[in-house]
């Protein structure tokens, strides 16, 4: 398996006294799919901040490969081929299915070379694949604004995946989806990884169970407990936690 590991290790984050994570350590092997859960405030969003370089860690180590996250900005490190999905889905109303995966093309952006550049076969052929790989292949040249909500969130991750990246980070995908639409994104998700590595962060422990993967449970800042969701659901701990929110 090709790709890098991420690692953290030891990672804290202090906003005004407050310790959004607390010695947070986590290791997701290269085409491992993760499933991160907890409460409220325990930390997920923080810990996906971290790693994309929206916010810098007060101590620890974070690293994707060979690669120092904490010494690098947003950019380098979308550009390392770690790609993130916010919970909101970012897509082009305006534009077809097809043409929304091509803006996310890794093409070439310059001025000149834009107003240049043509969609050759090869470009053409990884959006059909894309679009086969999300269950949209049949929406291609439908407005995206007329998608279902579900339909949305699969194009968004269609948009990522034609950044080839290595790392997908998806914060709560399906947030207001049907059922049918749920089991969807969790045979997506399942499809993708493998490929590549994927972070789900989730409420939803269904779907989580859906993912079939193992299970981080963050509570305060710091791994509560890990294992397959069977395991994790009968700890004491995260029972506690989780009953008692």
């Amino acid at each position: 398996m090709k790709g890098n590991s991420l690692y953290l290790d030891g990672v804290s984050v202090v906003f005004d006294g407050f310790r959004a994570l607390n010695n947070l350590s986590l290791i997701v092997e290269p085409g491992e799919m993760r499933a991160v859960i907890g409460p409220n405030g325990a930390g997920k969003t923080t810990m996906m901040d971290v790693i994309t370089g929206k916010t810098r860690p007060t101590a620890g180590t974070v690293r994707f490969g060979d690669h120092d996250l904490t010494r690098m900005d947003e950019a380098s490190i979308a550009n390392l081929g770690i790609g993130r999905k916010f919970q909101k889905p970012t897509v082009f109303d305006a534009l077809t299915v097809f043409e929304n995966l091509e803006l996310a093309l890794k093409a070439p952006r310059g001025t000149l070379s834009a107003l240049h550049w043509r969609l050759g076969t090869e470009a053409r052929e990884k959006i059909e694949e894309t679009l086969g790989e999300i269950g949209l292949a049949a929406r291609a040249h439908d407005l995206a604004g007329i998608l279902s909500h579900g339909q949305r969130q699969w194009l968004e991750i269609g948009m990522l995946l034609m950044q080839d990246p290595q790392l997908l980070l998806v914060d709560e995908p399906v947030a207001g989806m049907t059922d049918q639409e749920t089991e969807h994104t969790a045979a997506l998700l399942r499809r993708i990884a493998g490929t590549r590595s994927v972070v789900v962060v989730e409420h939803d422990l269904e779907f989580v169970r859906a993912l079939g993967r193992k299970v981080t449970v963050l509570h305060e800042g710091t791994v509560l407990s890990e294992g397959p969701i069977d395991q994790v659901q009968a700890d004491p701990r995260v029972i506690e936690v989780y009953l008692g929110r």
